[in-house]
This record gives C-alpha cells, sequence and structure tokens, in this order.
C-alpha cells in the first residue's frame, strides 16, 4: 500500500465498505476485523464527530437506524430534528452525545430487510483511535499493510455548528505517523471545498466521491456529471489523488462509459462503490432469480469493472472481492 502518488498498483486494491458489513453491523471494530481475515487490503470508516470532540465511525450521525438508541429511555428527549445539507432528518444525532454517551449503545444491522440481525446489540461504534490501532496491529500480525480509508461525512454541516472533521482527522493521522502520500490511508469526500482544505493540510490522498444523480454539498461544482467530464477531471486532479464514483457511472446499459479512461488520462485513480451480492443491489445482468435477499453474481459484476482497468473498489463482501481480484490478476 505504499504506491507513489502517480504510480499504478500493480493488483486492484479490495476496500471493505464500513468493514465486512455484509456479514456483521457496518462499522463496527468486528466487521473491521472480520475483513482483515479476509484478506481485505483496506477497510472503511465514515466518521462523525460527538459533543465532546471524538471521531467516531458511522454511516451518517442520525443513528436510529444502525443502534439501539431508541430503546435507551435515559436518552428520549435527544431526539430531535435537524436540516443536514439541505434535507431534513428526525432521530438521534452524533454531535449530540458524548463518546462516553454512545460507548453505552450497542450497534445494530442497518438493512435487517435484506441481511441477517444475529449480532444485533454485540457491538460498540468504534471510535477513529480504536480503528487506526486494529489496522496497525493486524498489519503487525499478518504481515500484510492494513490501510484505511476515512469519509469525512458533511463536512460543511460540521463545521457550520463548530463540529468541523478535517482538523481532529488530520491530528489523529499525523500522531499515527501518516502524513505522506506512501502512508496507508485514504481520505475520501463528496464535497470539494474540505478536499482542497485538506491538501493544505496533510499529505495523504485524497479521493473525491461523485454519486450517478446531484452535486456536491457545498456547491463547489453545478453537479457530479459536469465534475467527471474530461475537463472536469482535470480540474478534480489538481486537489484529488483519485475518484470515488457511483458503480453505475462505468456503464450505459451493458456497455462501458468511458469514465475509466478519462480520469486515467487525467492522472487519476477509480475505486468504484459499491460492490454488494444481493439481488437488490446487482445489476440487472447479474441477479440470480427474484428474492431480493439471495446472491447474485457480484463476482461477475466485479470482474466486468475490473475489466475495465479500474484500480480497487469498495464491497460489502471483502472474502468474493479478495478472491475474484486475485483471479482475475493471476488470469492477466
Amino acid at each position: 500500500m505504499s504506491a507513489e502518488p502517480n504510480k499504478p498498483l500493480s493488483s486492484p486494491i479490495v476496500i471493505a465498505h464500513r468493514g465486512a458489513s455484509g456479514e456483521r453491523p457496518e462499522h463496527t471494530l468486528a466487521a473491521y476485523d472480520l475483513a482483515i481475515r479476509e484478506g481485505a487490503d483496506v477497510i472503511e470508516p465514515d466518521l462523525v464527530p460527538t459533543r465532546d470532540g471524538y471521531l467516531v465511525a458511522r454511516h451518517e450521525n442520525e443513528i436510529s437506524g444502525t443502534t439501539d438508541v431508541a430503546a435507551h429511555p435515559e436518552f428520549a428527549d435527544r431526539k430531535t430534528t435537524k436540516t443536514i445539507d439541505g434535507q431534513q432528518e428526525t432521530g438521534w444525532f452524533t454531535e449530540d452525545f458524548t463518546l462516553a454517551e454512545l460507548k453505552t449503545l450497542r450497534a445494530r444491522e442497518r438493512l435487517p430487510q435484506l441481511r441477517s440481525t444475529a449480532y444485533d446489540g454485540q457491538f460498540q461504534i468504534p471510535t477513529l483511535d480504536e480503528i487506526i490501532t486494529l489496522a496497525k496491529q493486524r498489519s503487525k500480525e499478518t504481515g500484510r499493510t492494513i490501510a484505511i480509508y476515512p469519509e469525512t461525512k458533511h463536512p460543511t454541516y460540521f463545521a457550520s455548528i463548530g463540529k468541523g472533521t478535517d482538523a481532529p482527522l488530520v491530528a489523529a493521522l499525523d500522531k499515527a505517523g501518516w502524513k505522506t502520500a506512501d502512508a496507508p490511508v485514504f481520505i475520501q469526500s463528496f464535497e470539494v471545498n474540505n478536499l482542497k482544505h485538506l491538501k493544505t493540510m496533510t499529505g495523504i490522498r485524497l479521493i473525491q466521491l461523485v454519486a450517478g444523480e446531484g452535486g456536491p454539498a457545498d456547491d463547489a461544482a453545478p453537479s457530479y456529471g459536469a465534475m467527471m467530464t474530461p475537463a472536469g477531471l482535470e480540474q478534480v486532479a489538481t486537489y484529488a489523488w483519485g475518484i470515488g464514483p457511483d458503480k453505475a457511472m462505468l456503464w450505459n446499459g451493458d456497455a462501458p462509459t468511458t469514465l475509466v479512461a478519462d480520469a486515467h488520462r487525467a492522472r487519476l485513480r477509480v475505486h468504484p462503490w459499491t460492490y454488494r451480492a444481493e439481488n437488490y443491489f446487482v445489476r440487472p445482468a447479474f441477479r440470480r432469480g427474484a428474492d431480493p435477499k439471495a446472491h447474485g453474481d457480484v463476482a461477475g459484476e466485479i470482474r466486468a469493472a475490473l475489466g475495465q482497468g479500474i484500480d480497487g473498489f469498495f464491497t460489502d463482501f471483502p472474502q468474493i472481492g479478495v478472491d475474484t481480484r486475485n483471479a482475475v490478476v493471476r488470469a492477466r
């Protein structure tokens, strides 16, 4: 994981999306550790702040869908409604809890209609520091470098309430000794201005996330689509090392788009998201039957993307991702 900024990686990296989140509740140490045991190169924590300034791993700062907070009567009065990135949300928010209070909660499966709830109630919300410790410890134990891929969630919103995440993230990475482009870290964001800000603070590789619709919440570009044109990609390359596009952006029907080639011409790496095994998530051509919970041919979907020359990919099922990546690399 110590590639130079513009040196191609010899093998596409497998990024465990929120850990092995297809098999354990997402963003838990158990999910991250399982992903490492399954051979993932990278583990991905989405980061949100606590009231007392810690960064913790949750997909969103609203946590009623990923924890048992609603079952805690002592926190009933914390339920509230907020507007985040223009969307009104009702629930419980990490920025209204201390770390100690969050540690009394337990994680639960975010997609119970599709995935097992057998591990609900067993695991705590981890901090960024705990995730860094895990990655370093397991790197030492396995002899493999386990990288981390933190996402800054809603950076403009958090800055607006005095809980900006850029500085504490960089401080934690600096403390870990991770400051340069050869560190086992990628920082990602759906926004633009915080990535540009981070570029002034650290040498860590930065990834511009893009969705198939809409645009950055900080209004730094008219749309994600405009950012993914050849001219837009050249602009992204002035501050980012790579892009993380919605996997659908690689295809126009069954035909490849030019996104991967265009990004590579702009000297950007490409890490699409997210490859999930369930029929509900795989592209129609890779579904097996009509049951949305049944597993489709996600390996085939990953192979098709690897055939376009992607540099890595996010998956909820690291074992499938690793096995597929390895088979493709061996066949080259």
